[in-house]
């Protein structure tokens, strides 16, 4: 390394992207784009050993801060000529090329002089291009007067920004430069010293410290540090010795400090690893003394608890195999590695799990067990029925394989609790599993132990939980499972509910089969269309309608106001709901399929009265003619002050005779004006008769998963061009059913009298709008049919549909009724509404012995087979057109 170096006044310059030659580093590059290939030949090649080049620092176009000055574009040249946009070959680190001819670079106005330790040029075949690799050293700092170019490469003016010896000199006669000098050689040295023990090497680098100038050391020793771009500019256009020496003792110091906690960190785990190898030796040493000395305590042993533990568990031999081996491997792992704490958990669920503890069956008691039915539900003969049934083949052949039972209907009607008598009747276990917006596989089959937090599935979860391997498992909303990425639940229920697959059953989690085929399996869903076919093939749908208003009132009576009562603290002589007030709330605040609403109204009515009664905590006055009683109970009764009521009592009597003397003198009873300020206005009332006061308006009969509802079928015709608008939000079978509609009184508009003569458009001149109030509720289904074409003649006619017929059927294009589902939740509906007349389709008479027949003697069914008759009975007196109709 030279001590003084003659720069020439102008040097070939060869731009270095996001990088800087610092002054004493050497580096490799490969120079393959024209434009550097072109400098190297000529300043260096041609040249040999006195050339010289500039490397300069360039930065990207996309970056907009700058570290130090930079030059602008177009520097005039010596020539007088002007560079419009300086264009230049990408350096990529220590590869030149020439890519991106048309990018902007920005240009350091500080480099670096450098000359060729190694210099070779080859040719690339088949191309024939001319490519060098150049190994240069870095001398000394340049400023950038001016740059042109000259020919395909820059050149530039410069001025050395080396000091001279004088000025050196008087340098390191400073105070200040002198102690940083010797800060930076201890920095120096520690680093080396911590590097050389690292890597095992001699103290050849300590004799740079005491050889090369301390300047330049410490751009060499900044040099082989990997800092970022921005450092590196620092470094390099720190002329001022002090600021030099100063920057490279902090990035010395950093490294320094990084190689330390690099050692600290390295330590510590090998220390941990060293200690976790120790403690292995001691229990093991630990073991063998106490299996010398007799000591040896099984039950202080945990793992030999899960052990007995597991082997009184009753596993089948091929679970037990597993078992063991499982079991081995987690006695040769440590409680320190990772997979000690899952194993042990994973062995601690396979020997919770019931395989053989099973609940003791009663002897069936199908007397007893129907009064269980009758006592906990009203009403529902042939579910009850079927589940008497269901009973007695357990009975005579207890290890049968029953169907699964799915109950079918609305919210409310007692599914869930229907379950649970099951399992009370048989003398079972209850587990309930809610299967409501499940959407994951995981949730039934579990997750693999592979992954974090795996865990069995609900169906093995609800089996550990309950103890037993023959349980009641009732699988709640089993129709509002989902389907996503993470898989089908509804899929994997399938083997679970085949006698013929869940023998053995194969949890993910535990990796082993289990045997649910000793389960009776009970599943509970809203609507069985959207259960999947293949699931709901391998269950036995019961469905369970809506009640009646007699049935809720006999439910309400019997069982949901004492249960009200007892929930909040009160009883009969304290609160009173007579039969009328009761009829009230069902009629005007509750129009449901179960009796959810009915429960909360009622809740709401003892609300009321448990704080009307807590606010007049005032006893009756003592009558004048009574005596008094001074027995020391009365008096801790009396300790208060408070006045009772009390009548003279014989000796004899016990304190609970006693303390039915001491009772509200008067019940609350609720009547119609505590009904209307507790719960409000009516939500309810008869609406029909206003609601068909003009023509083109007809009722219909719908059926949802919250059991039947009335629907309002609204038509009007306004100025248009024949076409038809459905608003309602309705689905596509209902808008077809729409257009039949409209199709079958149009084709037969002449034989209803609609038009004068065949010829006549009915729709000429005239728009046709139909509406099904309610329009947030989604609406779909072809029931809608006859209800549609009554609306459609009752417009055209101008007559009113009558206010107390109902109507409900699916039509075809030549005017035939089909028949429909959910009958007798319509039936009912139309019976909670106050309708009197219902039309349904011929071919559904069936249907009505489902019907209680007390709904049955207050409505009036009117089948029809064609539509014509529904025509005929819709409207009052008959079809009056019939007579000279072609019908």
């Amino acid at each position: 390394m030279a001590e003084s170096i003659e720069l020439p006044s102008r040097l070939g310059i060869l731009p270095f992207r996001n990088k800087v030659l610092l002054p004493g580093a050497i580096i490799r590059i490969r120079c393959t784009s024209p434009t550097s290939v072109k400098l190297v030949e000529q300043e260096l090649w041609q040249r040999e050993e006195k050339g010289l080049i500039g490397i300069l620092p360039v930065r990207d176009a996309a970056e907009t801060t700058a570290v130090g000055p930079t030059l602008s574009q177009g520097v005039g040249s010596d020539s007088g000529e002007r560079v419009p946009k300086i264009q230049v070959g990408a350096s990529d680190g220590h590869k030149v090329d020439g890519k991106n001819q048309q990018e902007v670079i920005h240009w350091h106005n500080r480099g670096v002089a450098a000359r060729a330790l190694h210099l070779s040029r080859g040719v690339e075949k088949p191309s024939g291009r001319v490519t060098y690799i150049v190994v240069l050293e870095g001398l000394c700092r340049f400023s950038v007067q001016e740059l042109s170019t000259r020919g395909t490469y820059y050149t530039a003016r410069i001025s050395s920004l080396e000091m001279t010896k004088i000025e050196m000199e008087q340098v390191e006669q400073d105070p200040d430069f002198i102690a940083l000098s010797r800060q930076f050689k201890a920095t120096a040295m520690e680093l080396i010293s911590v590097l050389e023990q690292k890597q095992k090497t001699s103290g050849r680098t300590k004799v740079l410290l005491e050889t090369v100038p301390i300047h330049k050391l410490a751009d060499i020793f900044v040099a082989s540090f990997e800092i970022g771009f921005e450092e590196q500019l620092l470094m390099l256009d720190s002329i001022d010795l002090k600021v030099r020496l100063s920057k490279a003792t902090e990035l010395v110091d950093r490294h320094l400090q990084s190689i330390r906690v690099a050692e600290k960190i390295t330590q510590k785990v090998e220390g941990q690893l060293s200690k976790s190898q120790k403690e292995f030796l001691l229990r093991q040493q630990m073991r063998a003394i106490k299996e010398e000395l007799g000591d040896n305590d099984d039950d202080e042993d945990d793992l030999v608890a899960l052990e007995r533990k597991m082997q009184s568990a009753g596993m089948p031999s091929n679970v037990w195999k597993h078992v063991q081996r499982e079991l081995r491997r987690l006695k040769k792992m440590q409680p320190q590695q990772p997979g000690y704490n899952s194993s042990r958990v994973y062995l601690e669920i396979l020997a919770d799990l019931p395989w053989q503890q099973a609940s003791e069956e009663v002897d069936l008691d199908l007397k007893a067990a129907k009064e269980r039915l009758d006592s906990d539900h009203y009403g529902l003969t042939r579910v009850k029925r079927r589940i008497i049934e269901y009973l007695a083949v357990r009975k005579l052949k207890p290890d049968a394989r029953g169907p699964v039972l799915c109950f079918v209907g609305p919210p409310g009607v007692g599914k869930t609790s229907l379950a649970s008598s099951i399992a009370s009747a048989l003398g079972r276990k209850f587990v309930r599993i809610s299967l409501g917006g499940v959407k994951d596989e995981a949730d039934i089959r579990g997750h693999r132990r592979t992954y974090i937090g795996s865990m069995p599935g609900r169906l093995i979860d609800g089996l550990k939980r309950v103890g037993v391997c023959n349980p009641v498992m009732l699988l709640d909303e089993i129709d509002k499972t989902g389907s996503d990425v993470r898989g089908d639940p509804a899929s994997a229920l399938l083997e679970v509910l085949d006698p013929e697959q869940n023998k053995t059953f194969n949890d993910h989690y535990l990796n082993v089969p289990f045997d649910l085929s000793k389960v009776i399996f009970v599943a509970t869903a809203n609507r069985a269309q959207l259960i999947p076919p293949p699931l709901l093939d391998r269950m036995e749908v019961i469905e369970l309608p809506g009640y009646s208003p007699e049935e809720k009132l006999r439910i309400a009576m019997q069982h949901l106001i004492p249960r009200v009562l007892e929930q909040h603290g009160l009883s009969s002589e304290f609160l009173q709901i007579p039969e009328a007030m009761v009829k009230l709330v069902i009629q005007r605040y509750t129009r449901e399929a179960g009796v959810r609403n009915l429960e909360r109204n009622l809740a709401a009515l003892a609300r009321a009265a448990a704080v009307r009664i807590s606010e007049n905590e005032k006893a009756v006055p003592v009558s004048k003619d009574v005596h008094q009683l001074t027995t020391p109970l009365l008096d801790n009764r009396l300790a208060d002050g408070a006045e009772v009521e009390m009548e003279v009592l014989s000796m004899g009597v016990n304190n609970h005779e006693i303390s039915s003397t001491l009772r509200i003198a008067s019940p609350l009873v609720v009547d119609a004006a505590m009904l209307e300020k507790v719960l409000g206005p009516p939500t309810y009332y008869d609406e029909t008769a206003e609601r068909v006061a003009t023509p083109g308006v007809s009722v219909g009969l719908v059926w949802t998963t919250f059991g039947g509802e009335v629907q309002f079928v609204e038509a009007t015709a306004m100025a248009g061009k024949g076409d038809l608008h459905l608003t309602g939000q309705l689905g596509d079978v209902i808008k077809e059913s729409a257009q039949l509609a409209l199709t079958w009184v149009r084709a037969k508009a002449t034989n209803l009298q609609l038009v004068a003569e065949e010829e006549i458009n009915l729709l000429d001149g005239r728009d046709i709008h139909i509406h099904f109030p309610a329009g947030a509720v989604p609406k779909d289904g072809p029931s809608a049919g006859v209800t549609l074409v009554t609306a459609l003649v009752s417009l055209f006619s101008r007559k009113r549909v009558r206010a107390d017929t109902a109507m409900t059927g699916e039509m075809t294009l030549r005017g035939l009724v089909l028949p429909v589902g959910g009958v007798k939740d319509k039936v009912l509906a139309a019976h909670r509404y106050g309708i009197k007349r219902v039309i349904l389709p011929e071919r559904n008479k069936k249907d009505l012995a489902e019907v209680p027949a007390a709904v049955l003697a207050c409505l009036e069914i009117l089948p029809a087979k064609r539509i014509e008759d529904v025509l005929e009975q819709a409207f009052e007196g008959g079809c009056p057109w019939r007579v000279s109709s072609k019908l």
